[in-house]
């Protein structure tokens, strides 16, 4: 035979060799959420409080200061929201629009919307003392959701949005520090003598609340821990011992939610079903990290004060126009009294990113 066919040959064969090894090795593209629905309070609420009655509003300077466009949007930060960064990530939308916003397209509500109230809680009671939104009627909000996509894709198209979606709970801290410790205190310690009984009050409204959401078609729930309680600004500032101990974190409060988020792992596996996978998403350790070690590591200046005003007691209607600000809020771990800074949200995401493609490798 000639050489040169059998030099063709080969460099016909090798060419096939290599083009099925690169074939082989081209990553399969991961199939994203068709949606991201998300419930609860403050921390993922992107402006619904702007169209209730409520005090708990942040639609006005300085709040949005580094947003798209530098516009205030109800979100108590000076950014994007953990949800936000989520949502981009996955490839949905950059960032989760709130659901009662008059102003959305089909296109917005068909990529997922948030419900969540800032004041909102798991205990009933929680959402009355800021005239937020219960969680009862974020859910009968999501229940008009889904009508108003049956009317726009039909009812087979939108049972297939929901079943492919992803679904995004973050609350619980306005129950402790708003309501057991706080305005609440009288009624709900009298209810419950200790913080244990308190607890297993708030898993019982959550399971109810997750096995709705699963009769309403999620399939795959995140739910987001508490944070550091004690190491919030405004927390620390109320109580005399923290304030005047160097602004440290109150030590009880600390203990209240790590106790709670191993309780609420622990209710989480128990509630795993064949249909519906859940998962838990560790913010406490992210924050933590932030206040303790932020300013060795991280590039934070300020971990116990917020960005706003003098960083105490600000937050909602008292970080407004008329308050100081710093500078650069990329140094602060906290926006105002209570909510952290985009950056400080950012850092939490990046820690979650894994739950996230935990999330993704599922579908």
């Amino acid at each position: 035979m000639d050489s040169s066919v059998l030099v063709n040959k080969f460099t016909f064969l090798l060419f096939i060799f290599f083009t099925n090894y690169a074939q082989s090795k081209t990553p399969v593209a991961k199939q994203k959420p068709s949606a991201l629905f998300v419930f609860g309070d403050s921390t993922v609420d992107a402006g619904n409080n702007n169209f209730i009655r409520t005090p708990m509003k942040s639609n006005f300077p300085p709040y949005g200061r580094d947003f798209i466009n530098h516009i205030p949007t109800g979100r108590f930060t000076n950014g994007r929201l953990v949800s936000d960064f989520i949502a981009s990530y996955v490839g949905i939308k950059d960032s989760v629009p709130a659901y009662l916003d008059p102003s959305l397209t089909i296109e917005d509500l068909m990529t997922g919307v948030t419900f969540a109230s800032a004041g909102s809680g798991f205990d009933p009671l929680t959402p009355t003392l800021s005239s937020a939104i219960p969680l009862e009627q974020q859910m009968e909000y999501f229940k008009e959701y889904k009508s108003k996509m049956e009317m726009y894709i039909g009812k087979e198209a939108t049972v297939d949005l929901i079943k492919r979606a992803a679904f995004m709970l973050s609350a619980g801290t306005n129950d402790f520090i708003v309501n057991y410790y706080g305005l609440g205190e009288l009624v709900s310690q009298n209810m419950y003598p200790n913080v244990s009984s308190y607890q297993e009050f708030l898993f019982q409204n959550i399971e109810q609340f997750m096995k709705e959401l699963m009769n309403e078609g999620a399939r795959k729930i995140a739910m987001v821990g508490l944070p550091p309680m004690g190491c919030v600004p405004e927390v620390i500032t109320l109580n005399r011992d923290a304030a005047l101990n160097g602004r440290k974190c109150v030590e009880p409060m600390l203990t209240v939610a790590t106790d709670y988020n191993v309780r609420l792992q622990n209710k989480l596996k128990a509630m795993q079903t064949s249909e519906t996978k859940l998962y838990y998403a560790d913010i406490y350790t992210p924050i933590l990290d932030m206040v303790q070690h932020g300013q060795s590591k991280l590039g934070f200046k300020e971990v116990s004060t917020g960005c706003c005003g003098s960083g105490y007691v600000e937050a909602a209607i008292l970080c407004n126009m008329n308050s100081a600000i710093c500078d650069d809020a990329s140094k602060y771990v906290f926006w105002d009294a209570v909510h952290p800074t985009e950056k400080a949200y950012y850092y939490v995401f990046t820690t979650v990113r894994p739950v996230v493609d935990t999330v993704l490798n599922d579908y």
